[in-house]
């Protein structure tokens, strides 16, 4: 089994409008991602979180406010890239922005650990 890191995209717009909901709202839409983590069963490994005011570090000390537009992670476990992209068709991300993007990462392992 290979690891994989989901890096979800979405505009720092609609992380505005998302904190901007009512708590039950919030959890209304949590609902969605419940039924795909679910869904995807021990497959995921960590169903991770929302990230925010990320920075951007330099070798020379000097850092920025990320441009990236990360929005949060999670980590799947799957045979292949294609599988773990299966795991991802109609995930709730994609349907919540028109410009939520999805980002997959097969993880390397490292020799000696």
């Amino acid at each position: 089994m290979k690891n994989f890191l989901v890096l979800y995209h979405a505009p720092a717009e609609a992380m505005a409008q998302t904190a901007a909901l009512t708590p039950e709202q919030q959890s209304k839409g949590m609902e969605a991602w419940m039924a795909w983590s679910q869904r995807v069963g021990d497959r995921l490994v960590d169903m991770g979180s929302p990230l925010m005011n990320g920075k951007e570090l330099r070798g020379n000390g000097s850092e920025n406010d990320s441009t990236k537009n990360v929005s949060g992670y999670s980590l799947l476990r799957a045979e292949s890239m294609e599988e773990a992209q299966s795991l991802l068709e109609g995930h709730p991300h994609l349907g919540w922005n028109d410009q939520a993007t999805i980002e997959i990462h097969e993880t390397m392992p490292l020799p000696g650990m």
